[in-house]
């Protein structure tokens, strides 16, 4: 398969990838990602399409124009299934479906989640960010900002896929594969009559995906764990070719999934390290501060330490689950420590 690299957005263009796929690159305005690769998979039928892209005028016309660009109507779209419910995503399913007719499908787990977003009342999501903050021990500026922050919801979808599901996609053998850690029903794709894996978020060619988890302090979860298992099971996959989300196709998914899996494994050691050298417990947000980002702590900005402080929390609750930590329950926020070997 040919490799690619990536490059801003207003270089790139849609592409047909050969065997019935193509892709058409989706921007997200405003995100240093710069755009989603959506794929569109023909069927006799109609196309399929592989997530859909943010929810804006700017990506709907990128979207509607690029497939028309490689031949497609959108209103012959068959449906959408999408790799998981954020908003790059998710966020123009809901308009495809009302083009074309077609049906939207995602994880059993995720739609779950976008049915409780929906039902959220007013202010109840506020709330919950504005606790969930304190808990953590973050800055009032920051509880402030973050708080008041919340995305559109995507369409409800039509279908949930579990665990091994076939995509309804006439002619091609396109098989969910569920790899929670991003969100709890990220899946990746696997189309076996071509050795091919659409990878969504999960296995990224040179970044990682963001593994938080959220209240920070839940105790009955392991999102990293989760991920770490199922980069394992797309390993056990073979050496694929990658068709993900962002940036750029690449072969060999296994071995890509296996660098990512050291990535984390090393950052949880450093953590493990960094709170054996401190007597006292500390609460997730200071944990954070003192923990290696793609940028000094105070250069983030409210959203971006929201992020790595779920990121922080998620890494913290692995090493509780392996007994190297442990919580403890303070007055105002949840802190952690090392256990003594």
């Amino acid at each position: 398969m040919r490799k690619t690299r990536r490059r801003p957005y207003a270089e790139q263009r849609p592409q047909d990838l050969g065997g019935g796929v193509r892709s058409v690159p989706v921007p997200i305005p405003g995100n240093p990602l710069g755009y989603t690769l959506v794929y569109a998979i023909e069927s006799p039928q109609g196309p399929v399409l592989v997530d859909a892209g943010w929810n804006h005028p700017d990506a709907w016309e990128a979207l509607s124009g690029g497939l028309a660009a490689l031949g497609m109507d959108v209103a012959s779209v068959r449906g959408v299934v999408v790799t998981h419910f954020h908003p790059d995503h998710a966020g123009l399913a809901g308009r495809v479906r009302e083009e074309s007719g077609g049906w939207i499908a995602m994880h059993e787990a995720d739609a779950a989640l976008v049915r409780a977003i929906h039902g959220l009342a007013e202010g109840e999501h506020e709330a919950f960010q504005t606790d969930m903050l304190k808990r953590a021990g973050a800055d009032p500026g920051d509880v402030q900002v973050v708080a008041a922050e919340r995305p559109q919801p995507p369409a409800r979808p039509d279908r949930e896929l579990a665990d091994g599901d076939l995509v309804d996609l006439p002619g091609r053998k396109l098989r969910a594969v569920h790899t929670p850690g991003h969100t709890p029903g990220h899946i990746c794709l696997h189309l076996e009559d071509a050795d091919r894996l659409f990878t969504g978020d999960h296995v990224l060619p040179d970044i990682t995906p963001h593994i938080g988890i959220y209240p920070y302090d839940r105790d009955d979860v392991d999102p990293l764990g989760d991920f770490l298992a199922s980069l394992d099971r797309v390993g056990e996959l073979g050496p694929l070719d990658a068709l993900p989300a962002h940036e750029w196709m690449f072969p060999d998914v296994a071995a890509r999934a296996a660098e990512i899996r050291h990535h984390h494994e090393d950052k949880l050691n450093r953590l493990a390290a960094l709170l054996a050298d401190r007597a006292e417990p500390l609460t997730i947000w200071e944990i954070a501060a003192m923990m290696t980002w793609n940028r000094p702590w105070d250069d983030l900005g409210p959203m971006l330490r929201g992020m790595a402080a779920g990121e922080a929390a998620a890494h913290l609750r692995t090493l509780e689950v392996r007994g190297s930590v442990r919580r403890v329950r303070g007055v105002d926020a949840v802190c952690f420590q090392a256990i003594e070997s």
